[in-house]
């Protein structure tokens, strides 16, 4: 099997451009980049495919070894139905910033910065909770929600107390 060069100079043009367009700050071009990585995927996805194939039509005169794979065709329309979903998401909400803010370039947030600059203290980290509902009732998952994820001392503190709630019941 013989692979264009033509085809694989095409493929890494797109993601190259695609992936500069992506790292800009205005939303119009993070979408154009976005269908140019879609686009280069697709190309991909075809070079990869292995050799070209008769269609699979049963007429029982063709050899089933000269059939094309079907698979990556079925990528590709996969990858063009990701690709058309996301970039209708992205389109609104490039027209929403634009309706909003007369503009669709995004901006550094001030806060985020010095946060970043400076980090978190542990005093506002447990100031911040721990992800619960605010108003001190239980999620859907009872008592049990935070046992899936513990976090320390605490979370150990919290389990063994469960624990001996229960053996007092028994």
């Amino acid at each position: 099997m013989s692979v264009s060069l033509v085809l694989i100079v095409v493929m890494a043009a797109l993601y190259a451009c695609g992936v500069y367009l992506l790292l800009e700050r205005s939303m119009t071009r993070v979408l154009l980049g976005f269908l140019l990585v879609g686009n280069a995927t697709n190309i991909l996805i075809l070079i990869t495919s292995g050799r070209r194939g008769a269609a699979p039509i049963v007429d029982g005169q063709a050899d089933p070894a000269d059939f094309a794979d079907p698979l990556p065709q079925a990528f590709v329309l996969t990858a063009i139905v990701i690709t058309f979903g996301i970039s209708a998401f992205m389109l609104a909400l490039i027209y929403r910033s634009w309706r909003l803010a007369q503009g669709d370039t995004l901006a550094d947030d001030a806060e985020d910065l010095e946060i970043g600059r400076r980090g978190v203290p542990a005093e506002e980290e447990s100031e911040q909770g721990d992800g619960d509902d605010e108003a001190g009732g239980e999620s859907e998952f009872g008592d049990r929600a935070e046992a899936a994820v513990p976090s320390g001392d605490r979370a150990s503190q919290r389990d063994r107390a469960h624990h001996d709630e229960k053996g007092d019941r028994a």
